[in-house]
């Protein structure tokens, strides 16, 4: 019975032993005229707040068992102090010895006698905001007790009592963190409450207004939507968001006008949502506010955007006509001048090459000039540079090309030819700020419709209710070719849509067209607006292709990167459930780029990436055949017939054998084999150009082309699917599915490429001759560089944590020599990129099936990019065709130095690769995504652009609004007072 006011704090014991003691005595000797008779000193507050003490259970036991209000109140001090410094140490401690159900139950047994004490129920909420962000389970704890509307009613008492008003909401965010919270406390009456505290702008009680917007945005989401759009809050959360927007000059308090926008996109996400935000003239509201005091960004480095066409281009070319008709080749006779002129007369009327009417049963009637003569067409000398390149046999070939549409045109880069340039391209630097005008300038036309045309201008479908008067004229009715419709929306602005793969509803990504009638120096913006994949490497510095035919009549037949104002981004047309494969919600990209055109009624072709028609393959591989020399052996052979009556070549190279001599004609048999194919995906051109690096290597007449042919027999089928390829596809074949998920049981009906290639892959195995290497080429759309997927069972088991002490692994590293010797030798090559885990999305390619099935251990996919590279001599260039052939010549060097690395035994005995242990190993069905970074190449690995916008908020209008909600773990909770946070989210904003 002392006075505690005369025991000093020095003299209480702080010893392990003794602490226990000191606990006691603080909370004992209670003053009624004080919240804390004396502060604990440090070294006390370290050891209560210790794990392996029994202090915080005294304390909490003591907390949980008081009935006296005022020691009630000193232990929630002491527990103040304990946790509001120390960091979140103490606060763990506090949690892991069950501090939140103490004070969880506290709460509520408090709040059954109203009015609760003020004192109380501002030091409960106050260490619950503590507590909260450090408990992973709080909101379940929260909603188990029922703390929820225990809080959320002294909210709706207290409303004017900002003091205890701010905890208290600062408990309500961390409760609405949790979705099923969130749900409960929308149904009892939490928006209500918070719109009554929310208002116009004011500089008081800013802090307190950023905790309601913030529990306002999350209890506003979900099944809460319709319940806030029922009740009108729609406009007046526009109201509020545009006065604050007008009045927050100085940006002080951009958390609470994100936070207001994050509630609007919450009530947007359901159709009801969207109908009342354009009632509410929300879209005119948005776009005022976010185009009206838009800061001024300075970028951190400097952009240069460079020309859009970096070789010069004559200007002294005379107008041509622009009324002619397009000229059937039967009344063209090919000239070839000395150098290179063109009449400039007929650069009009090269609208397209039309075929004789013997092509696919089609009949065309073109008209001769105007004196009935014959017209002449000067073309450029191309043999030289191009030698495998020659625009009679073309022209043969294309009319033995059958496809579905039956084509009667010619595009014209694929009749005049490419020529690489000579200087390469760099990757585009974009300026920031280009996506969030073209965004704006979207966003006008919903606001401003009588601004826009609307006038369809090209369509597939229907030619005869297309007007082209005053507008560009566009083209796609040619091989490969790719463009639906094209929609005039603005003087100098097209919308433009894509066909999906025959017997298919979606893959829109391959193009390519013609566009006429172009006026030079003009910006002219085109906006491809069904694209599906959710990024795309125009947004990192890719660039479409254009082919001027003025330039290659002129003498430079170059495809060339062109394009600025490039980005892609999620637009507002949404995809139906059957073309987003069973998801709703999902909606298309836009690939947006403007292009300036140099010449007067020039006719520019537009592509993906650098076009290789089934037909081109034709002439090429007739070409090389007239190579053949007395020491190569090449045979082309039709390995089976498509489904659109298209033959698939299979090519046989290697070195005629010495002589007719027994050990020559044995050791020409004993050749191990490669077995290369490509251009199973159409819309990958990037891999024919590849394979034609190969094939001209192989066929080539030095002394290493030679050596090559001498080591192996090659097997090679370079265009898998014909039918996709001319006809336009992205990557499917005419049956609608992807070929290269068809290995493992593929029909000799659906598929036959890819049957046939198995069937021969399985004889070459019975018959002892398992391919040394099988490779498939690919294009990559996501990512830089060339790299190589590969297959190992130790690497999959080690990626999928698979269980393998039973059995004992014994695996060559023989699959990693060849990718090792690219990387060594092919400067657009990536070690760093390759991947030899076998996924379970793989099992069915070619890779992951040759590797299995037929035996071969070496089997790859080889993936080039359609951008360029950021590493190596490359680094920072697009990538061009030389570059691609380059890369197609040096696989086979390499392929002749693995000869060195090969063993005698492995070379006569190479279909003994695969481990007997691998399915008791590898189940199937079992392996996962894998998603390691350490060697799994994961298809979206580029970093997030500078002003990438926030798209991942999908409509929620098939949500059955009845169902509960999974139980959720609290999010992490960004902190209101720090606008920096936010504006480090968005950097749009």
């Amino acid at each position: 019975h002392c006075d505690p006011h005369t025991i000093p704090s020095a003299s209480v014991p702080t010893s392990p032993n003794g602490l226990s003691l000191a606990v006691s005595l603080s909370l004992t000797f209670s003053s009624p005229s004080h919240s804390l008779p004396y502060p604990l000193p440090l070294k006390t507050r370290n050891e209560v707040a210790s794990k392996s003490s029994g202090g915080m259970e005294i304390i909490l036991s003591s907390l949980e068992n008081t009935q006296d209000l005022q020691t009630t109140l000193n232990i929630l001090a002491i527990l103040n102090e304990l946790l509001t410094v120390g960091g979140g140490r103490r606060t763990g401690v506090f949690v892991s010895k069950g501090g939140t159900a103490v004070l969880l139950q506290l709460l509520v047994s408090s709040s059954k006698d109203p009015p609760a004490n003020e004192e109380l129920m501002l030091h409960i909420h106050s260490l619950l905001g503590k507590v909260g962000l450090k408990d992973r389970k709080f909101g379940v704890k929260a909603r188990l007790n029922g703390a929820l509307n225990a809080t959320l009613n002294l909210v709706k008492h207290n409303l004017q009592n900002y003091k205890l008003l701010l905890p208290c909401l600062q408990v309500l965010r961390v409760y609405s963190s949790n979705l099923v919270n969130a749900v409960s406390l929308g149904k009892s009456g939490a928006l209500e409450i918070m719109f009554e505290i929310i208002g116009p702008f004011s500089k008081k009680s800013t802090t307190l207004l950023k905790y309601v917007v913030c529990v306002l945005c999350m209890c506003s989401s979900g099944m809460n939507a319709r319940r806030a759009v029922d009740t009108g809050y729609l406009p007046t959360l526009l109201t509020i968001y545009q006065d604050w927007h007008r009045n927050d000059t100085r940006h002080r308090h951009v958390v609470i006008r994100k936070s207001i926008l994050g509630c609007i996109k919450n009530l947007t996400n359901i159709k009801l949502g969207r109908k009342a935000f354009i009632d509410a003239n929300g879209m005119r509201i948005l776009y005022n506010t976010s185009t009206l005091h838009r800061p001024i960004i300075i970028p951190t480095m400097p952009s240069s955007l460079g020309p859009q066409n970096r070789r010069p281009l004559r200007e002294d070319l005379l107008t041509p006509k622009s009324n002619e008709s397009p000229l059937e080749l039967d009344s063209i006779s090919i000239s070839k001048g000395p150098e290179g002129t063109a009449d400039p007369d007929l650069v009009c009327s090269l609208g397209s090459l039309v075929l004789d009417a013997g092509m696919n049963g089609g009949s065309v009637d073109g008209p001769q000039d105007e004196g009935g003569e014959q017209a002449v067409l000067e073309v450029p000398d191309t043999a030289a540079l191009l030698p495998l390149h020659d625009p009679d046999l073309y022209l043969e070939i294309v009319k033995s090309t059958r496809s579905v549409p039956a084509y009667t045109e010619v595009a014209y880069p694929d009749y005049f030819g490419h020529v690489a340039l000579s200087l390469r391209e760099p990757i585009l630097e974009r300026a920031y700020g280009v996506q969030r005008t073209k965004i704006f300038q979207d966003i006008e036309r919903l606001i401003h419709p009588s601004d826009i045309l609307d006038k369809v201008v090209y369509d597939l479908d229907n030619q005869r209710s297309v007007c082209t008067i005053g507008s560009l004229k566009f083209n796609s009715k040619f091989e490969s070719g790719n463009l639906r419709k094209a929609i005039q929306v603005r003087k100098f602005e097209y919308d433009l849509i894509l066909n999906s793969d025959i017997n298919s509803n979606h893959y829109h990504q391959w193009f390519y067209f013609e566009v006429g009638n172009i006026r030079p120096g003009v910006r002219y913006r085109f906006n491809i607006i069904n694209c599906e994949k959710s990024n795309s490497q125009f947004n990192y510095g890719m660039q479409v292709l254009m082919y001027s035919v003025q330039d290659a009549i002129n003498g430079s037949p170059h495809w060339v990167r062109t394009g600025s104002d490039i980005c892609y981004y999620k637009n507002n047309f949404s995809r139906s459930s059957i073309a987003a494969g069973g998801q709703k919600g999902k909606s298309y990209f836009t690939l947006t780029f403007t292009v300036t055109f140099q010449h007067k009624d020039d006719v520019c072709y537009f592509a993906y990436h650098y076009p290789y028609t089934y037909s081109m393959l034709k002439m090429h591989l007739q070409k090389l055949s007239a190579l053949r020399t007395a020491q190569i052996y090449y045979r082309q052979d039709d390995l089976c017939e498509t489904l659109g009556g298209n033959s698939c070549p299979l090519l046989t190279i290697t070195a005629m054998p010495g002589s007719s001599s027994n050990d020559h004609i044995s050791q020409f048999r004993s050749r191990p084999v490669v077995f290369l194919s490509a251009r199973v995906h159409p819309g990958e051109t990037n891999s024919s150009w590849v394979m034609k690096g190969t094939l001209e290597y192989l066929m080539s007449c030095s002394p290493q082309a030679q050596r090559l042919r001498e080591s192996y027999i090659f097997k090679i089928i370079p265009m898998l699917n014909p039918d996709g390829v001319i006809n336009g596809n992205h990557r499917c074949s005419l049956s609608g599915e992807d070929l290269n998920r068809q290995w493992q049981n593929p029909n000799a009906e659906l598929h036959p490429t890819i049957y046939h290639a198995k069937s021969l892959l399985q004889y070459l195995r019975a018959t002892g001759r398992t391919p040394l290497v099988f490779c498939d080429y690919h294009g990559h759309s996501r990512k830089k560089n060339v790299f190589m997927y590969g297959c190992s069972i130790k690497e999959t088991v080690w990626q999928t944590n698979v269980n393998s002490s039973t059995c004992e692994l014994h695996e060559d590293l023989g699959y990693r020599t060849l990718p090792k010797l690219l990387s060594q030798m092919a400067p657009a090559f990536s070690l760093s990129s390759c991947s030899f885990v076998v996924e379970r999305s793989k099992e069915t390619t070619a890779r992951v099936v040759v590797w299995r099935e037929i035996g071969v251990q070496r089997s790859y996919t080889m993936e080039s990019t359609l951008c360029g590279c950021d590493q190596g001599k490359y680094k920072g260039l697009q990538i061009g065709t030389s570059e691609l052939e380059e890369m197609g010549a040096q696989f086979c060097l390499a392929l002749l130095r693995l000869r060195r690395f090969t063993s005698p035994l492995e070379l006569h005995n190479h279909n003994s690769h695969l481990l007997d242990t691998e399915n008791d190993l590898i189940d199937t069905r079992s392996i996962p995504n894998i998603t390691s970074p350490t060697t799994y190449v994961l298809e979206e690995d580029e970093p997030a652009f500078l002003e990438e916008v926030d798209y991942s908020a999908e409509s929620n209008d098939e949500n059955d609004p009845d169902l509960e909600p999974d139980l959720q773990d609290n999010h992490a909770l960004p902190d209101p007072n720090s606008d920096s946070e936010f504006s480090r989210q968005d950097s749009l904003n």
